[in-house]
């Protein structure tokens, strides 16, 4: 360094300003405080950021997991679950309504009628004959599968007792087609009144229905007996309307 200073003083360069640019390029070199605090400044918000990335990665990654842990569980569902589901929280609600009612003193089914609106009584009255329509008696085998249907509509599954059916017997329960059921059942004392019960209140009711058809005195008699009347009758209801005009041509003569 001293060497140079000599060398710019012997071409006529003066020693102070040669220490003056000395000192502006060290200056250059050597950043000021200023400059570091703003590099540090930005370094830290780089780490922020890059920690910020790295929460939002991780969040991520744990909520697709969990949704991947849900839509297997859901997979391994029966296909009707949430709708069961429902109807067992509907079930559930109406047993606790049910002891509520019973508590106070009160009528379930009248407090029931009571909460229900003029509107939605008609569209359930609606749905109900679209769905089940009462179209006659057509043979003995559609009254038998009507009657069916709406016995099992009245049957109230015990839940308690069905929880604890399952705790005692397991996989038994179920039985397959190599399952032997015969003398394993044995109905508890409930379950025989009840149906007793039932069995007595069908047996009431059919007494007292009664299916008189009017008699007419100035009807034709083209029957030799009851029992032949009666097959006239379904003859004329099923087939009347196509052998009218064949039955009109014999009345007056001049069918062909």
């Amino acid at each position: 360094m001293a060497a140079a200073v000599s060398a710019l003083s012997s071409l006529g360069v003066p020693e102070a300003d040669v220490g003056s640019e000395e000192e502006e390029e060290e200056e250059e070199a050597e950043p000021g405080p200023s400059a570091a605090a703003a590099a540090e400044q930005r370094r830290e918000e780089r780490l922020r950021r890059f920690r910020e990335l790295h929460m939002k990665r991780y969040e991520a990654c744990k909520l697709n997991s969990q949704e991947v842990v849900e839509e297997d569980k859901r997979l391994k569902l029966p296909p009707n679950w949430e709708a069961k589901k429902a109807r067992l929280e509907w079930e559930l609600q109406v047993q606790e309504k049910k002891k509520e009612c019973a508590a106070r003193g009160e009528d379930y089914e009248r407090v029931k009628l009571l909460e229900v609106s003029a509107e939605d009584a008609e569209r359930w009255e609606r749905k109900r004959k679209k769905k089940n329509p009462d179209l006659g008696f057509s043979d003995y085998a559609a009254a038998q599968l009507r009657q069916y249907q709406r016995l099992t509509r009245q049957i109230k599954p015990d839940l308690e007792q069905y929880e604890k059916l399952k705790e005692q017997h397991g996989e038994a329960l179920y039985p397959t087609s190599d399952s032997l059921l015969h003398g394993t059942h044995v109905p508890s004392k409930e379950g025989v009144d009840r149906m007793v019960a039932d069995l007595e209140k069908q047996i009431e009711k059919r007494e007292k229905y009664s299916r008189r058809r009017p008699y007419n005195d100035d009807a034709d008699i083209d029957y030799i007996n009851e029992r032949n009347a009666k097959f006239n009758q379904k003859a004329e209801r099923f087939y009347g309307k196509y052998t009218a005009e064949i039955k009109q041509n014999l009345e007056r003569g001049t069918a062909v």
